[in-house]
């Protein structure tokens, strides 16, 4: 893991969404150089599903050899945004980097996602990063190194990171248009940068979402912290990146990732956005130890005939379907089948469509981890 170089001291950090996950590991990552960070969350009371709150994360903080300032903030209102700014720069005397974590997610197609999740989505995720920015640029200006870290894909155009959730797809890239547009405005003044994960990260609300079996798809969010501390330590003429974790990583001279991950050689779940075309997931997901979803049979497989394993699945299916599991499930899915199939996976390139969200796919991956491990 990389260390700590204190290139961080004395800075203050103001951190969106910094109540738990991403958020925390990075102001706990810049705690340890002796930073200030500011959690600005809308957690103040604990979530009876989610652990943490904008004050234990705070004790953290100054438990890690930093200071801290909790503030109750819902990035959507402009008046708690530019009281919490107020009070940092108050509390800390300016402001030097702002990190953009706070985000919200449906994965659900256009018909299936109700208007209020649109207007979350995109009232968190474009609006606050763009509202949060333009009241914290006017302190950043003062700062000696200031930075923008913007939690965020790189844009990548192919469609099939939209068919299936055109909503959050649109309000993602709102933040990372936010970095193309102001590390250009801002050129020489402050960096500008986003920064994504190559696998799914494990967070308290993926493990809610999918259980252990997700979790153990995963690394922890040390892994950002870690690439973030990287970033941020770099001057301010370091702008205009669409960084991936691993490359900044590797940059900075490491090479074993064995210790980021939730549980060491476990298959890894590839993230969002980041391959230009479907099947090039394969390669992907080899190079960093995974099985593939969707690998197609090798020349020398035979076709599969009557009584074949597609076939002999399916009859598995049929022998543990009950009135429970259509209960617990409450999905319909349609297989496009043409090789082996990891649900959660084949979700995400497009392989497998369901009429739902990705939720469907884990609940698939849970029933199918009943069925004696049967595989497609």
């Amino acid at each position: 893991m990389l260390p700590n170089t204190g290139k961080l001291a004395g800075c203050t950090l103001f951190i969106t969404g910094g109540s738990r996950g991403i958020g925390k590991a990075i102001a706990l990552k810049a705690a340890r150089d002796g930073a200030n960070i500011v959690i600005a969350a809308k957690t103040a009371s604990p979530h009876p599903k989610l652990p943490g709150t904008i004050y234990t994360a705070a004790q953290e903080v100054e438990a890690a050899g930093g200071k801290a300032l909790a503030c109750v903030v819902d990035i959507r209102d402009e008046q708690q945004i530019g009281e919490a700014v107020e009070k940092a720069v108050s509390k800390f005397g300016g402001i030097d980097v702002l990190v953009n974590n706070a985000s919200a997610i449906s994965l659900t197609g256009t018909l299936e996602t109700p208007m209020k999740k649109v207007d979350l989505m995109l009232g968190v995720n474009l609006r606050g990063t763009y509202l949060t920015s333009k009241l914290v640029i006017p302190h950043l200006l003062k700062s000696h190194n200031p930075h923008i870290l913007n939690l965020a894909p790189p844009l990548n155009l192919n469609p099939v990171w939209f068919k299936n959730h055109t909503a959050y797809t649109m309000a993602k890239y709102g933040m990372s248009m936010c970095v193309l547009g102001m590390a250009e405005e801002f050129k020489g003044q402050i960096a500008v940068n986003a920064l994504w994960p190559r696998t799914a990260i494990q967070t308290a609300a993926m493990d809610m979402l999918g259980g252990d079996g997700i979790g153990k798809q995963c690394r922890t969010a040390d892994i950002m912290a870690d690439a973030a501390y990287a970033v941020l330590s770099q001057p301010k003429d370091y702008t205009g990146q669409f960084l991936v974790d691993e490359d900044v990583l590797k940059k900075e001279g490491i090479r074993d990732f064995d210790p980021y991950a939730v549980q060491k050689g476990h298959p890894l779940l590839p993230d969002f956005f980041l391959d230009e075309a479907p099947d090039d997931l394969v390669e992907k997901m080899e190079e960093h130890g995974a099985t593939p979803a969707f690998k197609p049979p090798s020349s020398s497989s035979a076709p599969p005939s009557a009584g074949g394993p597609i076939e002999s699945t399916f009859e598995v299916i049929k022998g543990v379907i009950n009135e429970d599991v259509v209960k617990s499930t409450q999905g319909i899915y349609q297989f496009d089948l043409s090789g082996k199939l990891k649900p959660t996976m084949a979700f995400m390139s497009g392989k497998l469509r369901i009429k739902g969200d990705m939720t469907m796919a884990i609940k698939l991956e849970k029933l199918m981890g009943r069925m004696n491990k049967a595989k497609l």
